[in-house]
């Protein structure tokens, strides 16, 4: 595993004070609409003791990870994609990491079915665009049933369905192959929106081995487990365009966020470019780079719309006076970044825009030269 900081206090204090808008206590939100239909669905398939819960998002890494069956060498493991308190507790990556603890519960007074909805904000390290957020809402249901009065062919494929038609009536979803820990015949699911791809969850049947783990013998039980990403499933279900209005102040947008009616466009400002030619680690993702403009800009960073990666060059690739001039070595690429600016509720100056961009530039740069905008 790669080392980085853990989170300081302050990063986890920010990281706790948002709002959970699939939480009530926290305020009304569409998106607890979508897990009432997600109950109503799944109730309406398969006769289970439902149970819903929006637990601490403060994690032992063992549940995490290591309970659910993920590999000690997981990518995912790694400081770079996962925020750590310490070397024993985390904020979570997914709500599925409540499953184990809540599987071991009933093992003692199994009912002879059993679901489960778990949902609440997730941690992660992630790229920006209008689809990524580093804080996403995810949904989790399992659904542990009796295998003799179960038709383990189809519980997945009629749960999918059911679902889909359920919170995306309007949108045809593919499936495609997703291996996972925790789930044998594992299924990734994309929504297709303007023809592109848009993840949304994945999906299978429950791994026998975290069951018989956890009191639930595997030759007599299975069940179904997935994890659905809240935030995409609600811009698609309402139209919205980009997922940080789902939290945007504006009295015009919070108005629509009590429902799922359709999203009625609000007039936004017009945006600002600012392109930059950065030296980067070869390792270094856009991912990586999400989170290291997300540290540096802090609030600023919701003025940022999109980063796209214009174009990646290793070292080897590119003629000597280019590498003088940035500064590289043979560990690092060149990468040409073009951030895409739009405040809110008014025009950005030049002057803003390049301080903006500096400080994206002061974030990344790894070469010993620097070029800033003035």
């Amino acid at each position: 595993m790669t080392t980085h900081n853990n989170l300081t206090h302050e990063q986890l204090l920010n990281a706790l004070s948002l709002r959970d808008l699939t939480n009530p206590k926290h305020g009304i939100h569409a998106m607890q609409q979508l897990i009432t239909e997600a109950e109503t669905a799944i109730s309406s398939l398969w006769s289970c003791y439902m149970q819903q819960i929006n637990s601490n998002p403060i994690v032992p890494v063992y549940e995490n990870y290591d309970a659910l069956g993920y590999p000690k060498d997981g990518a995912s493991r790694d400081e770079r994609y996962s925020r750590y308190l310490n070397k024993t507790l985390m904020l979570r990556t997914q709500t599925s990491s409540a499953v184990p603890t809540w599987l071991s519960s009933w093992k003692n007074n199994r009912p002879n079915s059993l679901g489960l909805l778990a949902h609440g904000l997730v941690y992660r390290r992630d790229c920006i665009d209008r689809w990524h957020s580093a804080e996403p809402h995810q949904l989790d249901i399992w659904v542990v049933l009796p295998k003799q009065q179960t038709n383990t062919k189809i519980m997945l494929s009629d749960t999918v369905s059911a679902l889909m038609k359920t919170l995306l009536p309007n949108h045809t979803v593919e499936q495609s192959s997703s291996p996972h820990p925790y789930t044998t015949d594992g299924i990734q699911l994309d929504a297709i929106e303007e023809g592109n791809l848009i993840e949304i969850g994945e999906c299978g049947h429950i791994d026998p081995a975290l069951l018989d783990r956890n009191g639930w013998p595997s030759e007599h039980y299975t069940g179904i487990a997935m994890g659905l990403g809240l935030d995409r499933i609600l811009m698609l279900r309402k139209g919205i365009p980009d997922i940080r209005l789902l939290r945007d102040p504006e009295p015009r947008v919070q108005n629509q966020m009590d429902s799922l009616a359709p999203w009625k466009a609000v007039s936004r400002q017009p945006t600002t470019t600012r392109d930059l030619s950065i030296v980067v680690d070869h390792e270094t993702d856009m991912d990586i780079i999400g989170d290291k403009i997300r540290l540096a800009l802090e609030a600023q960073v919701d003025w940022l719309e999109d980063i796209q990666l214009i174009s990646r060059t290793p070292y080897e690739q590119l003629p000597k006076p280019a590498i003088d001039r940035l500064g590289m070595n043979d560990s690092h690429d060149n990468l040409l970044l073009r951030l895409i600016l739009r405040h809110p509720s008014k025009s950005l100056s030049a002057t803003t825009a390049n301080e903006i961009r500096n400080m994206v530039y002061l974030a990344l740069n790894e070469g010993s030269k620097m070029y800033l905008a003035s």
